[in-house]
């Protein structure tokens, strides 16, 4: 797990090592433990390492193979590198460190770019085949990892952040138009390969990019994913037992790969519940973690979820640590939040991870979280909805999903940036692809390849890598998903939804916390859009620099501030349009206006 960055010259020219020097220093808080680079002709690496698997410096990156003539450049976990290990040692491959780096290196070596469709992890790497002069770039089949792309007529830039891109230079910062309709209408959401910025592209999840010397590239997608139902007819208690034993195979690989201590981030709901539950017998004194938030005052809404997390902990003995953060500290450290951002981002689960990330990271390196449960197995509200409504696939997601309408989004952003209704062209192209039985197949499957790259996965990884702490994700084991997208959405929707998951928590967990409704906990300072919440959000959207940017039409940012908690003003999953829009700006101000 660390920071990745790099630069290919097409034009003859050597690679620009100030600018690696910079793209590195951006990304040293995701990996405090070792910095490297690495030259040859028109191919420069920078690397910042998070020492997990292998702590010597045999594992040290830029790695280079002087047999094979690769180098490489790798930020993540190949969870099943000693099966890969194995198999390329009976190859005759001989091996002089003890990591997952050197498995990619000789993977690549022995299977081309196949090799990526044997890893089971969260990747992005780079490999640079000395001999070919070709380089070769690959991202995890759900975007775990990130990989940012600026590309010229004479060069090639990499990273695995975009501030360090910009750190770089020569980076066309103009808004991209399509990216920001994506941006206001799918919760930040915007799918690869666009960034809100023109000069800035992601390497789509799934996909790999070799570019031969003088600036030509082929790309590959080598994993889809299926959501039709199976030949053989599966009962109730088979989809089951079958969930019980991925989930479990799923988490013991995310446990084996690393050589420092895992632990848990236990929020109390059932998805960290249960991997509480599967690691206990696993790990000896498995460390916990819990965050909560100051209340509001009497009748307000509970912000915590310290009553379930206390049982699990209890049950199952662990060392537990819980955090609560006093709404003067949310609202202090929002800057530093802001500034660690990738990319904008307006959950309120970003601010919970950066803060949470700080005080875990003092104690160990690497965690594992619930992400993508909800997502994977139908967890989320809106999906029921989605299923009894009417109209074709495009309007039963949109009257559910969608932020505001288009007709909306033309009265909130200027002339200027205007374009047709391109989310909902895209949407409805996604959910029309094949393999995908019925419409809520259409859903999962597109939130799960699409949607949660960028909401909750970017945050996922960015916040919690500002701290150097990994953060594994067992429920987005690819064989896990690939079972679940092919249950009947009934299976998945019973009982209130994650049925699959309660079902195999009977008996393992307490029943009190797989029967709890589904908790929302808040962040109370950024929830109720007034105070100095407000406030802060009313001098970023009156800037000069907000004005002068001429981002969003003046009469539709004065509805909002003149009304902020009106019901009109929050979007259909409930999140503030304006602290939407203040986000945004404050994020371009914190970011892209230094580098113009």
């Amino acid at each position: 797990m660390c920071g990745i960055c790099g630069e290919l010259r097409f034009d003859g020219a050597a690679p620009d090592m100030a600018v690696i020097s910079r793209m590195s220093d951006q990304l040293a808080r995701r990996g405090p433990d070792h910095a490297g680079t690495y030259q040859d002709g028109p191919l420069a690496f920078g690397h910042r390492r998070l020492s997990i698997i292998d702590l010597s410096a045999h594992a040290h990156q830029p790695m280079v193979d002087a047999v094979l003539q690769l180098s490489l450049v790798f930020n993540g976990t190949i969870y099943n590198y000693r099966e890969l290990r194995a198999e390329l040692q009976a190859k005759g491959y001989q091996f002089f460190s003890e990591g997952d780096s050197e498995v990619i290196l000789k993977s690549y070596h022995a299977w081309g770019d196949q090799c990526v469709t044997r890893f089971h992890g969260m990747f992005a790497f780079a490999i640079w085949d000395q001999r070919s002069k070709q380089l070769f770039l690959a991202r995890d089949r759900f975007g775990i990892k990130p990989l940012y792309l600026n590309q010229t007529s004479h060069r090639l830039r990499f990273a695995s952040t975009l501030p360090a891109l910009l750190a770089g230079g020569g980076v066309d910062t103009a808004l991209d138009a399509v990216a920001l309709h994506h941006h206001f209408t799918l919760h930040t959401v915007v799918p690869a390969p666009r960034t809100v910025l023109k000069g800035v592209r992601k390497l789509p999840p799934a996909t790999t990019l070799r570019f031969d010397p003088d600036g030509r590239v082929a790309e590959q997608v080598y994993w889809t994913l299926d959501a039709t139902r199976p030949e053989t007819t599966l009962s109730e208690a088979e989809w089951l037992e079958a969930t019980r034993e991925q989930l479990t195979q799923s988490v013991k690989r995310r446990l084996l790969a690393a050589d420092v201590p895992v632990g848990v981030l236990l929020s109390g709901g059932l998805d960290s519940s249960l991997l509480v539950g599967l690691l206990a017998d696993e790990i000896p004194d498995l460390r916990t973690f819990s965050i909560g938030f100051e209340d509001l005052g009497a009748g307000a809404e509970k912000a915590d979820e310290f009553e379930f997390s206390d049982q699990i902990a209890a049950h199952f003995n662990t060392r537990h640590h819980k955090y609560s953060i006093p709404n003067s500290e949310v609202m202090a450290r929002l800057p530093e939040a802001v500034a660690q951002m990738t990319e904008p981002m307006v959950s309120h689960d970003v601010i919970a991870f950066y803060l949470l990330a700080e005080r875990v990271s003092k104690d160990v390196k690497v965690v594992m979280s619930g992400q993508g449960a909800d997502e994977v197995f139908g967890g989320y509200f809106w999906y029921p909805n989605m299923d009894a409504a009417s109209g074709t696939p495009l309007e039963r997601f949109s009257q559910h999903y969608f932020d505001r309408d288009h007709a909306e989004y033309l009265q909130m952003i200027a002339p200027a940036f205007q374009v047709g209704d391109v989310t909902s062209a895209l949407i409805a192209d996604a959910l029309n692809q094949p393999q995908a039985d019925e419409f809520l197949d259409q859903v999962w499957r597109l939130d799960v390849t699409t949607l949660i790259v960028d909401d909750p996965v970017k945050r996922v990884d960015n916040m919690p890598m500002a701290w150097g702490l990994e953060v594994r994700t067992p429920f987005l084991d690819h064989e896990l998903v690939e079972l679940a997208a092919r249950m009947p959405p009934e299976l998945k929707l019973k009982a209130g939804g994650k049925f699959p998951l309660k079902a195999i928590s009977r008996g393992l967990i307490p029943d009190s916390v797989i029967d709890r409704p589904k908790g929302y906990f808040p962040v109370p300072a950024l929830k109720y859009v007034r105070g100095p919440f407000l406030e802060m959000m009313r001098s970023i959207l009156t800037s000069e620099a907000c004005i002068r940017r001429g981002l969003y039409q003046r009469d539709y940012v004065n509805q909002l501030l003149a009304a902020p908690e009106a019901p009109e003003h929050f979007t259909r999953i409930n999140g503030s349009k304006l602290w939407h829009l203040a986000l945004l700006e404050w994020w371009l101000q914190v970011h892209v206006d230094p580098h113009e």
